[in-house]
């Protein structure tokens, strides 16, 4: 069993940056592949990134390419996500997720765990 809490949401202007955090409790962690997803209001939730048990291998939707970037810490159990140059389209509650096998494509469908979501607001 592995719990997920996200965190380092906010309200941000556009161009600015923000680093989500996500804590993973369960001493398997370091086995999951990680990924962050996000689901604006009205729109289905989407994948951004994610990253394997090592961290070696990392994989981002088009539209956060060059500007965000996931990494992990598994002595402190822990996946972050670095957003740069944010603009209004990436509002959205980013979701933390784990999958016990890493892909270049996640779907949500293959997530065994969840996070709760944490806010991230850009303005104009």
């Amino acid at each position: 069993q592995v719990q997920l809490v996200e965190s380092g949401g906010g309200l941000v202007q556009a161009g600015g940056s923000l680093r989500l955090s996500c804590a993973a409790s369960g001493r398997t962690f370091s086995t999951y592949a990680m990924a962050w997803f996000r689901q604006a209001p009205g729109k289905e939730r989407e994948f951004v990134a994610a990253i394997n048990w090592s961290g070696r291998s990392t994989t981002y939707t088009n539209s956060v390419k060059g500007r965000f970037t996931i990494s992990r810490d598994n002595a402190k159990n822990t996946v972050y996500l670095q957003m740069n140059s944010l603009k209004p389209e990436d509002t959205a509650v980013y979701y933390c997720a784990a999958d016990g096998l890493f892909t270049l494509t996640p779907m949500t469908r293959d997530m065994d765990y969840w996070g709760k979501g944490t806010l991230v607001t850009v303005s104009s």
